[in-house]
């Protein structure tokens, strides 16, 4: 019997460097993308499912991704990236407009900071935009980390190995 278990791929520390450009992620966004992602956040207010209230009693063009549906996008973004043993430590972002249905939304990074800290954990930094027609409606600054070798495992770090805060 032979194994047909496959590796998924996984970025190592060495593989990103200052001022790549990661793949764009474009996503038809409808309906659904939105409210799924209100409902899984548990949000029900009604600019995120009612488009009547939307319009009507907010004024805006539809209803609107709410925060934590735009913010497991880029959590998706990164982490198809690295593989399955990139780590999040930090992410901060800024919404500046709103994604409805009917947009197609593109996220894109670049890498603006690599390294190793104290404890010996690889750390890449990125700077991703969500834009809609070119118009950047979000920003993110994300810390993120990866194994610095093939045997590393960011996961496995705990206590004083694992310092995801970026002042630290």
């Amino acid at each position: 019997m032979s194994d047909t278990t496959t590796s998924t791929p996984r970025l190592l520390l060495g593989d990103a460097t200052v001022g790549d450009a990661l793949p764009t992620l474009a996503y038809p966004v409808t309906a659904t993308t939105v409210v799924l992602g209100a409902l899984a956040a548990r949000d029900w207010r009604p600019m995120h499912h009612d488009h009547d209230f939307a319009v009507n009693r907010n004024g805006t063009q539809d209803i609107f991704m709410n925060t934590p549906n735009q913010a497991a996008w880029f959590e998706r973004y990164v982490t198809d990236w690295t593989g399955p043993t990139g780590r999040l430590g930090h992410m901060q972002f800024r919404m500046k407009g709103s994604v409805f249905p009917g947009d197609e939304m593109r996220l894109d990074a670049t890498v603006r900071d690599v390294r190793t800290d104290d404890a010996g954990c690889g750390w890449v930094t990125l700077d991703v935009a969500l834009t809609v027609d070119g118009d950047v409606k979000t920003t993110c600054a994300v810390r993120v980390a990866v194994p610095t070798t093939p045997d590393d495992n960011p996961w496995a770090r705990r206590g004083d190995a694992w310092r995801p805060d970026p002042t630290a």
